[in-house]
C-alpha cells in the first residue's frame, strides 16, 4: 500500500491508509480520517479543514504542497 509524507518545521505529516479509508497524521497524532482518497485528505490538510495538531499550529499556514507528487511516496 502506498502512503505519503512531508516534513515541515513542526514535524512530518503523513497521508496513509487506515481502516479502509485515508487519514492525515502529524507524527503519531491523528488529525483527520475517513477520506475516500489521498487527494481529498491532502485538500483538507492544506485547506485548514483537519484538526489542528496539539502544538496549535494551523497546517494551512505551513506552505504544505497541494500536489502529492511534491511529497515523499512510500510503499509498505
Amino acid at each position: 500500500m502506498r502512503y505519503w509524507t512531508y516534513k515541515t518545521r513542526i514535524g512530518t505529516f503523513a497521508i496513509l491508509p487506515m481502516h479502509g479509508a485515508w487519514a492525515v497524521l502529524l507524527g503519531n497524532e491523528h488529525l483527520g480520517g475517513g477520506y475516500v482518497s489521498p487527494l481529498t485528505a491532502l485538500e483538507d490538510l492544506v485547506g485548514g479543514h483537519t484538526f489542528f495538531p496539539s502544538c496549535g499550529v494551523d497546517p494551512s499556514r505551513l506552505s504544505i504542497p497541494d500536489d502529492l507528487s511534491d511529497w515523499a511516496e512510500h510503499r509498505r
